[in-house]
């Protein structure tokens, strides 16, 4: 046992010990995208994966061209394959603690090996925050869903709920209408003027209750039970969830954040804090897996710029 920890020991301090030029916080499609472009552009690249994607419990992705369907478990496989395939490193593991050092930054995880890097790219996702209705939680991912372009069609002509949840579920609800004509908005309070009238021209019922739990038979879901004691018979479920971004590591070097909880950047993925980069949805949260993995693309693109950019700079300074 002794023996075991020892060596432990001994594996953390050597990867404490080599300082890489890129981390990424995050193993989901934005930060496997940006290893691999960072990884072909020659850069020693590390990855840390908490293993927690926000779509682990969908059983397929859709809009993904020539990956249209795949499970998301199996993209990440084939991704992790790639980058390692160019020379990048991926630790599966959980971060505790981000801190700037004087040659870059430090990154700790739970286990407490210590990684040292010159930038920082961050591709930590959101967390989706639901209604507290019993039975969402377990469909989540099943029949109850968020965007119609990624579910809608495997879900087309079925009876179809949508739970008002904000200020976008009219539009959601109008949305959902190019998929199945048979549309029912519950909401506490019903809509009126325009969006009663707008909803009324798709043939959107509006119910105006409470959801009380979601009623599921022979592990489907039929249909959502109601405060008032009523149903409303469904095949699927659509809502928009509270997204909530994962921005500890952010946070714990000061990074600015926007009024929805997401991290400032420009538009090229640059944070307020010199050399710490974010991309995908921690920083643009409502983007599917396509748009985070494009995201990322471009950020790693311009991190290489930068190391570049950098050692030009080192280069002049040390010339007679």
């Amino acid at each position: 046992m002794r023996e075991a920890s020892r060596i432990l020991g001994d594996m953390s301090e050597h990867l404490g010990s080599e300082q890489r030029e890129v981390l990424i916080i995050g193993g989901g499609p934005a930060g496997l995208s940006a290893a691999l472009v960072l990884s072909r552009a020659r850069r020693s690249v590390t990855v840390i994966d908490s293993g927690e994607p926000r779509n682990a419990s969908a059983g397929h992705m859709q809009g993904f061209l020539t990956r249209d369907g795949m499970p998301p478990e199996e993209l990440r496989r084939i991704g992790r394959t790639e980058v390692r395939g160019y020379g990048g490193e991926i630790i599966d593991g959980t971060v505790e603690r981000t801190e700037r050092t004087p040659d870059g930054f430090a990154v700790t995880l739970r286990d407490g090996t210590v990684l040292r890097g010159k930038r920082l790219v961050v591709t930590t996702g959101v967390v989706d925050e639901l209604p507290d209705v019993p039975g969402l939680r377990e469909r989540w991912g099943r029949e109850v869903q968020m965007c119609p372009y990624c579910h809608g069609w495997e879900v087309r002509d079925q009876k179809i709920v949508v739970l008002a949840t904000g200020p976008m579920s009219v539009h959601q609800a109008l949305l959902i209408t190019q998929w199945s004509k048979d549309v029912t908005l519950v909401a506490a309070e019903a809509p009126q003027g325009a969006d009663a009238d707008r909803l009324a021209v798709r043939g959107v019922t509006v119910v105006a209750d409470e959801p009380a739990r979601l009623v599921v038979e022979n592990d489907r879901v039929t249909a959502l039970e109601l405060a008032s004691g009523g149903t409303v018979a469904c095949d699927a479920v659509f809502l928009g969830p509270r997204m909530v971004s994962r921005t500890g590591p952010l946070t714990d070097l000061g990074c600015e954040l926007d009024e929805d909880g997401s991290v400032r950047t420009d538009q090229f993925g640059l944070t307020s804090v010199p050399g710490v980069w974010a991309a995908g949805n921690v920083a643009k949260q409502p983007g599917q897996v396509i748009t985070a993995a494009a995201d990322a693309v471009w950020t790693a693109g311009l991190v290489n710029m930068d190391l570049i950019e950098e050692e030009i700079e080192r280069g002049l300074a040390a010339r007679p």
